[in-house]
């Protein structure tokens, strides 16, 4: 299990997030913390105890969904791949496989559960008492099978255009949305899986969310799009950290600045006339 945990701004810096008692918050980091690579927690109790917290910030951190509670009393935390991304060498699948596939994987990249599960708060547990879906989502979404490594299973051949799409919308409030799905972007994205995981994909609308130059501040205003950042050239280059902010100890000139910008933007045009 990797040691090193991240948090997306996205979750924590939400009304629906802030809004709680720092207690119920420091719960929430501790328990990311101590997760495994799946987003699993085996002892909320324990750690809800170890830190001063009380059975209320627990529930409450159920009640607002930002942890998911099961039957067995294990916990995911219901953002998790939205705040980590592991590559797949650093990996150590979850041992709790068998709540991993009550649960499908949103195109957000949050989880919910393919039953829904609810608290006792009579007994302080949790059991799975409907099968109702989660936002109406259940017939678009496909469970996490066991060996998925905690993917979504799109099944051969069979790809989820529209929780692509709605990653990119969710993840890039910055950048103009998609509205539509043409048959010309469904044979993009469909030839960068072929490469990439979703996974990848979720990585790099968050990296391109997060460019000051992809989002506009460059010198010709120039803002990249889904169909810019979906090309194969484009989609390396932002993984790779091409397009990361720079630190202010080490920004070049402003005339320097704006010259690489506009050779770069001119390459990429020349690139993409070619895809």
């Amino acid at each position: 299990m990797a040691e090193r945990r991240m948090f997306t701004q996205k979750i924590i810096d939400s009304d629906a997030f802030l809004d709680m008692p720092l207690t119920t918050q420091a719960l929430y980091f501790h328990l990311n913390m101590r997760a495994d690579d799946d987003g699993f927690v085996n002892n909320p109790k324990k750690i809800q105890r170890m830190i001063g917290a009380s059975d209320d910030d627990l529930k409450l951190l159920i009640a607002k969904r930002f942890i998911l509670a099961f039957e067995s009393g294990v916990v995911v935390v219901k953002h998790w791949r939205m705040h980590n991304l592991l590559r797949k060498d650093r990996y150590n699948p979850t041992q709790y496989q068998e709540e991993l596939s009550l649960l499908v994987l949103k195109g957000n990249g949050s989880y919910t559960e393919s039953v829904e599960i609810l608290t006792d708060s009579t007994h302080d547990n949790q059991m799975a008492t409907t099968w109702q879906p989660d936002d109406n989502q259940m017939a678009t979404q496909d469970s996490i099978g066991k060996g998925s490594i905690g993917e979504v299973s799109i099944g051969k051949g069979r790809v989820d255009y529209n929780g692509i799409k709605d990653a990119y919308n969710t993840l890039c409030p910055s950048l103009p949305a998609v509205r539509s799905l043409s048959e010309a972007r469904k044979k993009t994205i469909k030839a960068r899986l072929n490469t990439y995981s979703e996974d990848d994909l979720r990585e790099a609308f968050r990296k391109a969310e997060d460019s000051d130059f992809l989002k506009g501040k460059n010198n010709r205003n120039w803002q990249a799009n889904f169909d810019w950042i979906i090309k194969d050239a484009n989609l390396a280059k932002i993984l790779d950290g091409n397009y990361d902010n720079r630190s202010d100890a080490s920004r070049k000139s402003k005339a320097a600045e704006m010259l690489e910008d506009s050779y770069r933007m001119m390459a990429e045009w020349a690139g993409g006339e070619n895809e």
